[in-house]
């Protein structure tokens, strides 16, 4: 399955850098303002890890706040992108993060980790890996699928299941079937909390601008969360 994910996302690499990064209001007008407000606007002098960076949009957003980057992929083709973002700016890897990860222990202040973590089907190791490598007060801030809204894509409806779906997306005229895995909200919560204090839980809301050129799925969004954000640290 690993391969799978990682050829969905090599062929995926395109529009994430030409077009995704601009065009997709999930990104920039839910996701991504959601994610941006739980960070200080100074970010000097911080390591932060950008956990699955894709092409590289929220590398180059930290660098400009002033952060020293480490951005890893695991598809070779995303991290390229990212690299061609974002230059000798930061670090840009080629890493599995279900593998042992090249860094120090207390290596990084923060690590960020977008839409990244349900291509994952084990989280205990990864979670580890990253108490390991950050830094003692260290930040974790994650965003996933929400889980009531990946319950709709289940076969089996068998909610308290870790289980693997293939969803469907259309990228630039194309169609790409894309495997992730579904898990409860229960057990995102307490696996955090087997390595981590958690801080805090959100559920973001789109933005007025999102609401502004496409009212249809913002009221959509607000009926139903599509995606859930987890702010927690190391004690």
């Amino acid at each position: 399955m690993k391969n799978r994910i990682k050829e969905t996302f090599n062929n995926l690499a395109g529009a994430y850098e030409h077009s995704t990064d601009t065009q997709n209001l999930y990104n920039s007008e839910y996701e991504r303002p959601a994610m941006l407000a739980q960070l200080p606007e100074n970010l000097s002098r911080k390591r932060i890890l950008d956990a699955g960076c894709a092409a590289g949009w929220y590398t180059e957003q930290l660098v400009d706040k002033g952060a020293q980057m480490t951005a890893v992929d695991m598809s070779p083709e995303m991290a390229a992108a990212a690299k061609r973002r974002i230059g000798e700016r930061a670090e840009v890897m080629c890493l599995d993060l279900a593998d042992a990860l090249p860094f120090e222990e207390g290596m990084f202040d923060y690590i960020v980790s977008s839409l990244t973590l349900h291509y994952i089907e084990d989280w205990e190791f990864t979670f580890k890996e990253f108490r390991r490598i950050l830094k003692p007060g260290g930040e974790l801030l994650f965003s996933v699928h929400h889980p009531f809204t990946d319950i709709k894509l289940s076969r089996d409806m068998e909610y308290f299941s870790t289980e693997l779906i293939v969803d469907t997306w259309k990228k630039e005229g194309k169609v790409y079937e894309v495997p992730f895995f579904r898990r409860p909200l229960g057990e995102v919560l307490t696996k955090t909390l087997q390595h981590f204090s958690l801080e805090q839980v959100i559920e973001p809301r789109p933005t007025q601008r999102f609401k502004e050129l496409d009212t249809e799925r913002y009221g959509r969004l607000m009926k139903a969360p599509n995606f859930l954000i987890v702010k927690a640290t190391k004690q």
